[in-house]
């Protein structure tokens, strides 16, 4: 059985990356579509489709979600969603015919994007043609995790500038449980540290002076000890989720769905929610388990997965380095380097 968004019955995703920079996007495919809600708290989001999201708003289902990496260029991936979608007749039929005798249906498919211009050339970035091609490569088995898809070029720890920032990364996970299933994927790419809640440590984020430490960005602003410049672009991060259930909801109940999961976000990226972030998360229903859970009930669980898949998308990430691209170290390299160090340090 599958892990993650997946587990979901009547999703699948599909990434695309490009290397060459890199950066990507990530989609999710929804099987006869789904009721979806959303919930922005970034101050500088880059989103499409999402005032269509609103209860009060006519369209109920959504047939896909885009998260891309590249900025605002990067919502142009999902014309290429669009177009895939449309030429298998998927979307809301609005009465025309086409050449064929089809009906023409028009596919709904929200999208959101993060700051990922950092690393690389920044004249690369996700296109209609890698949208289509991260619907191409769509199936429901588990998704993979790291740096691929919207997570290609994510960075974390950036509130003190790029040069102490660390690597993030796309994770997922579920549980299943009283006859529903809730799951939730991410793309990590913030300003704040990646913090473990269980145990409160930083995983992931700013580094220290000498590069062999954290700074612990929050400490640093409780002591004084600000960032020499405020001047950080008005959208250099953004972290973007999806949190998904088979239960039976309402486009009401998923918006608070979508608002309740905010909590897995800040109990693990310290401080979240920036004015250099644009944070969203999208919530999908499928209904697929014919269940009619509490939307208290969802939204606990769906805070909870989206926590989980924050710190399994970084640990999953990989070091960045190479001519002329930031050095980010990963979680799991600079735990062992820093374990190194200490040992050193002993002897």
């Amino acid at each position: 059985m599958a892990f993650g968004l997946t587990a979901v019955s009547g999703l699948s995703v599909g990434h695309f990356t490009d290397a060459r920079r890199p950066t990507g996007c990530t989609v999710v495919l929804a099987d006869g579509g789904a009721v979806c809600g959303v919930d922005v708290r970034g101050a500088a989001p880059g989103t499409r489709e999402t005032e269509l999201l609103s209860p009060i708003n006519a369209v109920e289902k959504v047939h896909a979600i885009l998260l891309s990496g590249g900025s605002a260029f990067g919502l142009d991936a999902a014309s290429g969603v669009m177009r895939w979608l449309d030429e298998r007749g998927v979307g809301i039929a609005v009465g025309p015919k086409r050449a064929d005798g089809r009906a023409v249906t028009v596919p709904i498919v929200p999208a959101a994007i993060l700051f990922d211009l950092w690393v690389g050339d920044a004249s690369i970035r996700p296109d209609a043609a890698s949208g289509y091609a991260a619907c191409a490569a769509a199936t429901g088995e588990t998704p993979a995790e790291g740096n691929i898809g919207a997570g290609a070029g994510a960075s974390v720890g950036k509130l003190f500038g790029i040069g102490r920032a660390m690597r993030g990364g796309l994770g997922t996970a579920s549980i299943s449980v009283g006859g529903l299933t809730v799951a939730a994927l991410v793309a990590v790419n913030a300003m704040g540290d990646v913090i473990d809640p269980s145990n409160g440590r930083i995983i992931a984020g700013a580094r220290s002076d000498d590069g062999r430490g954290f700074l612990d960005q929050m400490a640093a602003l409780r002591c004084g000890d600000w960032p020499r410049s405020m001047h950080v672009l008005p959208a250099a991060a953004t972290t973007l989720a999806i949190v998904a259930t088979d239960a039976l909801l309402t486009k009401a109940e998923a918006n608070k769905v979508a608002q309740m999961a905010h909590d897995g976000l800040a109990r693990t990226i310290h401080p979240i929610h920036t004015m250099s972030d644009g944070d969203v998360v999208f919530a999908l229903a499928t209904g697929t388990s014919g269940t009619r859970a509490h939307t208290t009930i969802v939204g606990a669980l769906a805070a909870d997965m989206l926590a989980a898949a924050v710190l399994r998308g970084v640990r999953a990430a990989t070091s960045l380095h190479g001519e002329g691209l930031p050095a980010l170290p990963a979680a799991r390299d600079f735990a062992a380097a820093t374990s190194a160090d200490n040992e050193s340090d002993k002897s």
